[in-house]
């Protein structure tokens, strides 16, 4: 979980004063959820601080106070969507064999169904991590740790670590283009079809000569 979202000087259940309506309680949890909806939907530089402010019903002071600067919510928001997508895979990961849990999880990581909104963990990377170090630190040991996973659920199904690192790394690599592919607007049959092609990478656990 995001290390914003415990912030010492704030209490989870503290009372202010929204921008717009009427007085709620104040759950920085929550208001780093609305933070997150609106950064997916508009990304980071189109967001502006009043979209961010109306948002999470905070004054500006309120949200200086509490999360420190527009760029710190949106590093907070990467991570706890990565986090809880990274926790969901866990989960398929270890309640089903290896290589059926493989496809699971990249059809996790895919969600064809999901629509043009595309991943916000792909989005911000893609609009940020060439010129945001601190996003692209995060961006590279999220995608380790997935990585990762996937390596130990290949080396379950019989690949040789060797294999498992390269079958991995060009699992994740179709996954991260279906998504893409997605956004663009490609049907969820066309998707599924090339998201299918890890067949291919999963039917031989033995390294070429």
């Amino acid at each position: 979980m995001s290390r914003l979202l415990h912030q010492p000087t704030h209490s989870l259940t503290q009372q202010t004063s929204p921008v717009m309506g009427r007085p709620r309680q104040f759950v920085p949890a929550e208001a780093l959820r609305d933070a997150l909806a609106v950064f997916w939907d508009k990304g980071y530089q189109a967001t502006s601080l009043d979209d961010l402010t109306a948002a999470m019903h905070l004054s500006r002071s309120s949200f200086y106070a509490c999360f420190g600067s527009k760029h710190a919510v949106m590093m907070a928001a990467v991570e706890l969507y990565a986090d809880e997508l990274f926790a969901r895979l866990e989960t398929v990961a270890s309640s089903m064999p290896a290589v059926e849990a493989v496809h699971a999880v990249l059809a996790a990581i895919a969600e064809v169904d999901a629509g043009r909104r595309g991943c916000f963990f792909v989005n911000s990377v893609t609009e940020l991590a060439p010129h945001d170090e601190a996003l692209a630190a995060f961006a590279q040991r999220h995608v380790a740790r997935t990585g990762a996973l996937v390596v130990g659920l290949l080396e379950r199904a019989g690949f040789t670590p060797a294999l498992a690192q390269s079958r991995a790394a060009a699992l994740l690599a179709l996954t991260i283009g279906t998504i893409t592919l997605r956004k663009a607007g490609l049907p969820v049959p066309e998707l599924l079809t090339i998201l299918s092609q890890a067949q291919l990478l999963l039917a031989d656990t033995t390294p070429s000569t």
